[in-house]
């Protein structure tokens, strides 16, 4: 891999009301063990066992500590794009620029245009996207008719990092 880096971000998940479900629904099930493992009053109209209490208290903290270790790393060199979402990649997809027919920053809409953040299959022909926040992506169009959008929250030194390769 060519060490001249010309760009490079890293980002993660930011909207605060995503984190703000995950710590309470973290906080209920403390509770919930609190109430019933430890004080012995029964959690809930229904309540589980202790053991299945637990259970799902740890699986939440789980997918809490999963989102806290998504991130999404792109980094632009001479010899094309490099990009990882961990954990779901352990090495950088690369993408060559001869491989590559457009490349260009554009705004889109997450909700409407891919259903979200994430690694999302876009709707109509949109292909796919990689993203964790903001409305300002990398548009990749490739050879073989595929898309990709990179979110990014550069998209200035973006624009600028591709006009100085002659790649924009």
């Amino acid at each position: 891999m060519d060490t001249d880096i010309l760009f490079k971000e890293k980002q993660k998940f930011r909207q605060w009301w995503m984190w703000l479900i995950l710590l309470s629904v973290n906080i209920f099930f403390l509770y919930g063990i609190y109430r019933q493992v430890v004080m012995g009053k029964t959690f809930g109209d229904n309540p589980m066992s202790n053991a299945a209490l637990i259970i799902v208290t740890v699986l939440t903290f789980g997918i809490t500590l999963l989102f806290q270790a998504f991130r999404l790393e792109t980094i632009i060199k001479k010899d094309g794009i490099y990009v990882r979402f961990f954990p779901f990649h352990l090495r950088y997809n690369h993408y060559a620029w001869h491989d590559l027919t457009r490349c260009f920053v554009r705004k889109y809409s997450p909700l409407r245009e891919y259903g979200g953040w994430g690694i999302r299959i876009g709707l109509g022909g949109k292909g796919k996207a990689y993203n964790v926040s903001g409305n300002q992506g990398l548009q990749l169009e490739f050879t073989t008719g595929k898309r990709l959008l990179i979110g990014t929250n550069k998209p200035d030194e973006v624009t600028t990092t591709l006009e100085q390769i002659n790649e924009l």
